[in-house]
């Protein structure tokens, strides 16, 4: 899609956004007049003769745009194929397992694939695989009709059902309430930031006043060790003087020996 300069033709056929038809005009005088509207001239049918022009707000016109294809998404069905395998000698759990899983399918919407794999010469009793299709056909011919009748494909033969009822596109949840859940989430979340700030708060709290215990405890230690260290000088000073009398009195002479 073209868009002001890049649409090269000599002249256009323009409209406006309400649809109001301007004519044929040059161009150039048709971008000028897009120009002075403060909107885009966009080439909307290049094919016609001459293209086909419209004023618009082009953001705004590939938002809508875009929007309208996600619309579109949602409510698009996507009908898928699923296939359930036999063999021709299959016993009955076996086939009671696969025909419910069917079963379910076509009850959701789904086409449904049964296939019979003959190996080796069981190819030669195609009709064990004919009877086998055929009691599948009668225990689902409540939820679903036979879209392909039995057919051999090598040495496979198989049956395809589609389903009586439409598939239907799975409801969307509104926005509003996505919304609530969204800002829960986030108060939530906010809510468990601040306890884990407050938490690591408590502990630095904590931390500090361990520490300021243990110095004040280290600082009591020393203190004892202090005054013991003093008491052990005081006491060692008392054995000295002791030693000194002890000397002193052992040199003075006794009266014996005075002359």
């Amino acid at each position: 899609m073209r868009i002001n300069d890049r649409i090269r033709v000599p002249e256009v056929r323009v409209t406006t956004e309400e649809g109001e038809a301007l004519g044929v005009m040059q161009t150039r005088d048709a971008l000028r007049v897009a120009r002075e509207r403060g909107l885009d001239l966009v080439e909307v049918a290049p094919t016609a003769q001459p293209p086909v022009c419209r004023i618009i707000d082009f953001g705004k016109f590939q938002y809508e745009a875009k929007k309208k294809a996600n619309e579109a998404k949602k409510k698009q069905v996507i009908i898928t194929v699923k296939e359930v395998k036999f063999r021709p000698g299959t016993d009955e759990h076996d086939y009671n397992f696969k025909m419910k899983h069917a079963r379910e399918w076509l009850d959701e919407g789904d086409k449904v694939k049964a296939t019979i794999f003959f190996r080796g010469r069981e190819i030669t009793h195609r009709e064990l695989g004919s009877e086998l299709l055929q009691r599948l056909e009668g225990d689902l011919k409540d939820l679903g009709d036979v879209e392909a009748r039995p057919r051999m494909e090598g040495n496979q033969m198989f049956l395809v059902f589609q389903p009586k009822k439409s598939k239907t596109a799975k409801p969307q949840p509104p926005k509003q309430q996505e919304q609530p859940r969204r800002a829960e989430a986030k108060q939530s979340a906010r809510n468990a930031a601040q306890s884990d700030a407050d938490t690591a708060d408590e502990s630095i709290d904590d931390d500090t006043s361990l520490s300021q215990q243990t110095t004040d405890d280290t600082a009591e230690s020393n203190s004892v060790i202090a005054t013991d260290n003093a008491d052990a000088d005081s006491a060692n000073a008392s054995v000295a003087s002791a030693e000194a009398i002890d000397d002193f009195t052992g040199n003075e002479p006794t009266p014996d020996e005075v002359p």
